[in-house]
């Protein structure tokens, strides 16, 4: 049997697939493919080289330092998340809390990073071949937030978050040949997004990137029938859905401790209904 599992990422919600993710390693839990969106990649990266609890620390330490985001890094660089402190001065060999790259390059698990052309608005899909130790640039192009941040750039060629044009990325695990996907919500699995929220930063985006523009305008739908498709294949005993039964006051951008704390346990509680799924 071949396992996937996906982590949707969500900003700062993302802690709560962090302590699935903490919760699959308690367990000896291990998948053939590993599919992450924006946060959702760099919970995986951790997964991926085994080191529980690192992700906590991302979001509930490091997160409310001002190099991390802020107002001020969005008037000097354009860019409210900063994505180069998290993944490179942070994360890099040197950094105050490493990824053990050479541990994940040596997990036979296939990973795959969803970002979205910044030109096309199309989705397109990177794997460890496209990373080295010290580079995670595509986990930053993945979590690359629109007008939040400016695009990333892969080799010269800009991106954004892959949460945009495919958010839920059941189809891609399924690709793979997978015969059972866990996939990692970070809202409820009733919520269903609206298609308004988006109307302002799609505005903002038109003249200079018009068919991602179109991609956002679209993102409200592509979410919802990704939701609705994974609790399809939920029914059929292909997926198991894992999303929070609320998350408080818990927003994309949001920074409180005690939220995230609040929002990790209930993770590390849920993961554990990974068990008899991957069994049955």
């Amino acid at each position: 049997m071949k396992t996937g599992i996906i982590d949707v990422g969500g900003g700062m919600r993302g802690v709560y697939g962090a302590g699935v993710l903490d919760c699959c390693m308690d367990h000896d839990i291990r998948f053939d493919v590993c599919v992450g969106v924006s946060a959702g990649a760099a919970n995986l990266c951790a997964y991926l080289s085994g080191q529980r609890g690192r992700n906590y620390h991302y979001y509930c330490d490091y997160a409310f330092r001002p190099e991390y985001m802020g107002w001020k890094h969005y008037i000097r660089e354009r860019n409210y998340i900063n994505l180069d402190y998290i993944y490179g001065t942070l994360a890099n060999h040197d950094g105050e809390n490493p990824l053990d790259f050479p541990k994940l390059v040596e997990n036979p698990a296939e990973f795959i990073v969803v970002t979205t052309d910044a030109e096309t608005g199309k989705p397109c899909y990177f794997s460890k071949d496209d990373m080295a130790q010290d580079d995670y640039t595509v986990v930053k192009a993945s979590s690359s937030v629109p007008i939040v941040n400016r695009p990333y750039p892969v080799k010269g060629h800009p991106y954004f978050d892959g949460g945009v044009s495919d958010p839920v990325p059941l189809p891609k695990c399924l690709e793979q040949g997978c015969d059972k996907v866990v996939v990692i919500l970070t809202r409820p699995s009733d919520f269903r997004r609206e298609a308004k929220t988006d109307k302002y930063f799609v505005k903002m985006l038109r003249r200079k990137y018009p068919q991602m523009a179109e991609s956002l305008q679209r993102r409200a739908d592509a979410y919802n029938n990704g939701v609705e498709l994974a609790l399809e294949y939920e029914k059929k005993g292909i997926a198991k859905v894992i999303a929070p039964s609320d998350i408080g006051k818990m927003k994309t951008l949001n920074r409180s401790k005690e939220d995230m704390d609040a929002l990790y346990q209930k993770g590390l509680k849920d993961g554990e209904k990974i068990l008899d799924f991957l069994k049955g």
